[in-house]
């Protein structure tokens, strides 16, 4: 089943269509990745799952159920982690869990519960001091904790390792990694490292469209590379073979990049490396990165 589907949605800001005809769909239990340029969407896109602005075409449905702007219906299938998430500085994690759960209508023992298995979910079970102590990354985990506190069916986060360092972004990548046998994660990003680390799904938006969708494996299957790497065991060796093939250019002293065409491939590398008794230490096909695919989509 679906948790979310997005169909034929448009958005405009006056003269500028920000959301055009856009349509996608994300099943349960998958990680997302919502994968776009700054200013491509994505946060409109949230915002209207979200019920917070009205579409001007289009219907959006959350676990079967239609949004309505101005509702709040299907937002109780959903927890919602903003890129810069806002808190009462004066409180400790553990009261700000409780405000939030009373808040719900979330009977006060479930409050307790919840709120101790989601600081230890996030490593936060320890954290007695004061909000406005916390760092960046710190807080970030807090959102997670804060936006999961309702079981949701679906979970989304806008941009949430945008601002933070390589420990802060391995922490929270797999914090949602971990969540997903209870829920469905969706996130924006324009960090490609992230997605391919966790995403099984993707969408590339441009435009206000989908230009790409699908897994991670059926998005780089679409752009195959023929580039070939080689490295060879002595720059001198790579010499040699600079000299002999077409369509190929030195990477490293002993490394060289190939890009022969179709009809030839690997059957014309591995021939001149045979005939002229050229040893190697490694040969390798590259695949197509989704950095590579990115810059494809956004060059249109």
């Amino acid at each position: 089943m679906n948790i979310l589907e997005v169909s034929h949605v448009t958005k405009s800001f006056g003269s500028n269509r920000v959301i055009n005809d856009l349509s996608f769909s994300v099943p349960e239990h998958s990680i997302f990745g919502f994968i776009g340029k700054n200013g491509a969407g994505k946060t409109t896109t949230m915002k209207m799952t979200l019920g917070l602005l009205k579409a001007d075409a289009g219907e959006i449905f959350v676990n079967g159920e239609k949004v309505a702007f101005g509702e709040n219906a299907t937002n109780r299938y959903i927890g919602y982690l903003p890129d810069v998430p806002e808190f009462y500085g004066f409180m400790t994690p553990q009261e700000y869990l409780k405000m939030c759960g009373d808040i719900t209508g979330m009977p006060g023992e479930e409050v307790k519960r919840k709120s101790e298995e989601l600081l230890e979910v996030v490593g936060l079970s320890q954290a007695k001091k004061r909000i406005r102590g916390f760092s960046r990354g710190m807080k970030q985990r807090l959102g997670i904790a804060q936006a999961l506190l309702n079981s949701p069916k679906l979970l989304i986060c806008d941009e949430p390792t945008s601002a933070l360092d390589p420990v802060g972004r391995k922490e929270i990548l797999d914090i949602l990694h971990s969540v997903r046998e209870h829920t469905t994660v969706i996130f924006s990003t324009h960090i490609l490292a992230d997605v391919e680390r966790i995403c099984d799904r993707i969408a590339f938006l441009h435009k206000g469209c989908i230009a790409r969708s699908g897994t991670l494996e059926e998005i780089k299957g679409l752009h195959r590379s023929s580039d070939i790497e080689i490295e060879f065991l002595e720059a001198q060796d790579a010499g040699r073979f600079l000299g002999l093939c077409r369509n190929c250019v030195q990477a490293e002293a002993a490394k060289v990049i190939v890009s022969p065409n179709q009809e030839e491939g690997m059957a014309e590398v591995l021939g001149i490396l045979a005939a002229n008794r050229i040893p190697i230490r490694r040969l390798e096909q590259l695949d197509a990165t989704l950095e590579d695919l990115f810059m494809e989509v956004a060059g249109k």
